[in-house]
């Protein structure tokens, strides 16, 4: 080399030298600039992903979920090893070798900025997208570069490798609201990102370069071209087989939107879910992935909603068909397109699908439903018993011809029907009997033609098959409610604010206040039986006028029946439901001393009417303070509050908040009481827990569904606050015992269908009718239904707590039931039974029938003198039966109004 070329390679050295030099102060510069306005790594640790609120039933099956971003986070170890590897061999196949950044791929991005102007692409690695998603806007400029670049730095310093893919794996945004992997397998294949192939985990890693370009559901064919580059680029890289590749190029895009499905049908449960959540928790519960599990069984919401449904169609089915809900232009027919487009703007309701007639045929419609599907409705399935409407009283006459009512463009309700292929065989068995009888004669088992098949596929194409079928019908006007309990500590476990939440999101069971009827009258009576009453003090059951300014001037009650009975025993006024033995007992008690007991079951004495209406249920209450009372029946007289949420979790899965029910606790000494034995640990004052914890409001404070404080993770039963009494246990059991003959022999009579004789309950109307009910309970579960209409229009005649209200609660119990043994009440030890004449109440010696009485509370034996006064109408004829004349004589009303 000669000197002059040493010299010029000499100056070209310094000079790169002084360019590197030159760069790297502009580097450090730079970095010194930007330094401070970085975040800092450590935030990363902590990071919260945007997980959505879920809501579950108590066996963990999804109700609900809440919040903007679609997230299920995954850990790296759970995540598929070739899933990563397409991951890496679409975005970063250098990513466990390079700092966290690329030269290479800089170097490309440079290249291709001076080559075409602008900026092709970034040249990020995964490292520098974690710090892009994470703290950085998406914008091309340098100066947000260059800060990805020191971020991505940093994060390589402070975070291993896996932590940072895994933090990628769940952050990354992936279309159709769903960030990370896991999400989007849910969204695009329904399937854990686990449960995917080969080809499927390509697909998804090819998401995050254009999430809208590459999507499978927006354009199948660019994401299936980008699927199949990474398949080779896996293949290149020898993450794959030969034959891996070629099975996975071939198979077919089979994603499709799956959404979160839930799997279970409880909208207003997961709403007052939510909104405990958000008591709780504030606007972070819809991001940093609570988890709620409620009280309720799936099984028995199930029940529940299926119940309430049927129900109301029931009721609606008895008063006529209102007639085709729109009317479409007829023009419109010949448009399929837009028709689907119209039927997917109406909501499907309770399972009735809208569809548009296309043609009318005198026994017979033709309708289009929302999936293009055209089907025909024969007269059979809807037609043939089809009433008009004219009012809650009154239908026309039934129709003759479909053309009567119907015309094309109308907009109908169908319910799908699926015949068993057990139905459907015996349908045929019964439509051939009497003819094969008749036509095949069979002298061997070789003679019968469906006798044998040759082989098993065609004995399989012979047998008959199951069958779908489409009826008319419509979706009801009426609302019903709900509300079952769990008697020992008030958990939810089925509750139906409505027909169908899309319909109606005002929650009945919470929100409607409404007059409970004869539903009411078990309260008064328990009253009464505290005070000293008996099952058997006979009342008269006579007519009774009221002259008073508040009870707009004259009140003359009335027995639904419109008969009166003259002088009857309590029980049997109870399960008769007389209006004029309650009025006449309420009267003889006192307003005063009614009001103040009955606060014991958990009502607010500031809802009730303080007058004689009180005891025909004149007070507006809801589902849910019914039951509430009634679980007090059921669990032998102690009042427990209804509660929904059970427990909270967070999105690692660890409890952050535990209910504290008051609970039933039948052996626990009472208040006051030493406990005898010797176990271990030293039994806790649940009383004290109870005061301390605030769950006995003061008697002035309304009784809420509130939500519990939090209990100790550790807390066994033990430590649970005790339930305290509303009643005596003497008294929940003569209750219970009339309440059991409000089914064996009064208005509930529609229950013994249930064959069980552990059930009880009381039927409620009111006037008009505009309100029906009924709440009962097993000691298993206390359940209240009510019927009626949100404008509290009348229901009509005929319909009442019996035929509107407990075929529902019929329904439901029957199958939440279903395999619970029977249970009673254990009998008290003071309680005897005594045989007594029927007519007087009083102890006979002979004939007569059996009831049950608290043994300080027997009556006396027959004698002339012993009950004169019960035939008067003043207020000793509601005197209770006694063994003498003074307790026969002492309950004179305290106070009218």
């Amino acid at each position: 080399m000669t000197e002059k070329a040493r010299n010029r390679l000499l100056s070209l050295l310094w000079l790169a030298l002084a360019g590197a030099a030159a760069g790297a102060m502009a580097f450090s510069s730079l970095y010194l600039y930007l330094k401070p306005g970085l975040p800092s790594i450590e935030r990363l640790r902590d990071i919260r992903l945007q997980t959505p609120l879920r809501i579950y039933s108590s066996d963990m099956q999804l109700i609900g979920e809440f919040g903007e971003k679609r997230r299920s986070p995954i850990d790296i170890e759970q995540t598929p090893e070739m899933f990563v590897k397409a991951i890496l061999a679409a975005e970063d196949d250098g990513f466990y070798s390079h700092s966290g950044v690329s030269i290479k791929g800089l170097m490309r991005a440079v290249r291709q900025l001076v080559a075409s102007g602008s900026i092709q692409s970034g040249g990020s690695t995964l490292t520098m997208q974690v710090a892009r998603n994470f703290f950085l806007s998406r914008e091309q400029r340098f100066i947000r570069k260059f800060n990805e670049i020191l971020l991505s730095l940093q994060i390589e310093q402070e975070l291993s490798k896996d932590e940072i893919l895994e933090l990628y794996i769940n952050k990354i945004f992936l279309g159709n609201r769903a960030y990370g992997f896991q999400a989007a397998a849910h969204v695009y294949y329904g399937k854990d990102i686990n449960e995917l192939n080969l080809a499927q985990w390509a697909m998804m890693a090819g998401l995050p370069k254009a999430p809208s370009a590459y999507n499978p559901l927006a354009n199948p064919t660019r994401a299936l071209v980008r699927r199949n580059w990474i398949l080779k680029r896996m293949l290149e890289l020898g993450y794959i087989r030969q034959d891996e590749y070629k099975n996975s190029i071939t198979a077919p895009v089979s994603a499709r939107y799956h959404g979160r499905d839930l799997d279970l049908s409880a909208p207003y449960v997961a709403e007052m879910a939510r909104k405990e959540a958000v008591d709780l928790f504030g606007d972070a519960a819809y991001t940093d992935g609570y988890q709620v599990v409620t009280t309720v069984d799936s099984k028995l919401q199930e029940a529940a909603r299926k119940a309430l449904q049927k129900g109301l169609e029931t009721y609606d089915s008895r008063h006529g068909y209102r007639g085709p809900e729109q009317q479409l232009d007829p023009e419109l027919l010949s448009d399929s397109d837009q028709l689907v487009d119209l039927l997917h703007e109406i909501p499907v309701l309770g399972g009735l699908e809208p569809a548009v007639v296309t043609a009318v045929a005198p026994q017979k419609l033709i309708v289009q439903l929302r999936n293009r599907r055209v089907v025909e409705i024969p007269w059979e399935h809807g037609l043939s018993n089809l009433r008009p409407y004219i009012s809650e009283n009154a239908r026309g006459a039934r129709i003759k011809s479909a053309e009567e009512m119907f015309a094309p463009g109308d907009v109908v309700r169908l319910r799908r029907v699926v015949v068993s292929a057990e139905e459907v065989a015996q349908e045929l068995a019964e439509e051939n009997q009497s003819e094969t009888a008749q036509q095949i004669q069979i002298d061997s088992p070789n003679d019968d033609p469906f006798a044998q098949s040759d082989t098993e596929e065609e004995a399989q194409q012979h047998a008959p098959q199951m069958r779908e079928e489409w009826h008319l019908t419509q979706v009801p006007e009426a609302q019903s409610a709900l509300i079952s309990l769990a008697p020992e500590d008030g958990a939810i476990r089925a509750l139906v604010g409505g027909y169908d939440f899309r319909q109606s999101h005002f929650n009945r069971v919470t929100q409607a206040a409404r007059q409970p009827g004869s539903n009411f009258k078990p309260f008064i009576y328990s009253s009464a039986i505290e005070k000293g009453y008996t099952a058997a003090s006979i009342i008269n059951d006579a007519p009774i006028i009221f002259e008073e300014t508040n009870l707009a001037d004259v009140w003359r009650p009335e027995n639904s029946s419109g008969d009166f009975l003259g002088p009857i025993r309590l029980r049997q006024a109870l399960y008769l439901s007389k209006n004029l033995v309650s009025i006449r007992l309420l009267q003889a008690l006192g307003i005063d001393y009614a009001l103040n007991f009955v606060q014991k079951f958990g009502f607010d004495r500031g809802k009730l009417a303080r007058n004689l209406t009180i005891a025909l249920g004149s007070s507006e209450l809801t589902p849910l303070e019914i039951a509430r009372g009634y679980a007090a029946f059921a669990n032998g007289g102690f009042r427990v509050e209804p509660y929904l949420v059970d427990k909270v979790m967070d999105v690692h899965g660890d409890a952050v908040y535990q209910a504290l029910p008051l609970t039933v606790c039948r052996n626990c000494p009472a208040p006051g009481e030493i406990d005898s034995s010797n176990a271990e640990p030293e039994p806790i004052d649940l009383l004290a827990v109870q005061k301390e914890a605030e769950l006995i409001p003061p008697e002035d404070e309304p009784v809420e569904l509130r939500t519990l404080p939090v209990a100790p993770l550790h807390a066994g039963e033990q430590a649970r606050p005790r339930a305290p009494r509303a009643i005596s246990a003497e008294t929940a059991y003569i209750m219970d015992s009339m309440l059991k003959d409000v089914i064996k022999k009064g208005t509930g009579r529609k229950a013994l269908v249930m064959e069980r004789g552990d059930i009880a309950g009381k039927t409620g109307t009111t006037n008009g009718p505009r309100d029906a009910w009924f709440s009962g309970y097993s000691p298993h579960l206390a359940t209240s239904v009510w019927v009626g209409f949100d404008s509290n229009s009348e229901l009509g005649k005929n319909e009442y707590g019996g035929s509107a209200a407990l075929p529902i609660w019929i329904d439901y119990m029957s199958t939440a039931l279903e395999g619970r043994p029977e249970r009673h009440l254990a009998q008290p030890d003071n309680i005897v039974t005594m045989r007594i004449n029927p007519r007087t109440g009083m102890r006979t010696s002979r004939g007569g029938i059996f009831e049950i009485f608290r043994a300080d509370r027997v009556p006396g034996r027959e004698t002339y003198g012993n009950y004169p006064s019960i035939y008067s109408d003043g207020p000793d004829s509601a005197s209770p039966s006694s063994s003498s004349s003074e307790q026969a004589q002492e309950s004179i009303p305290e106070e009218l109004f």
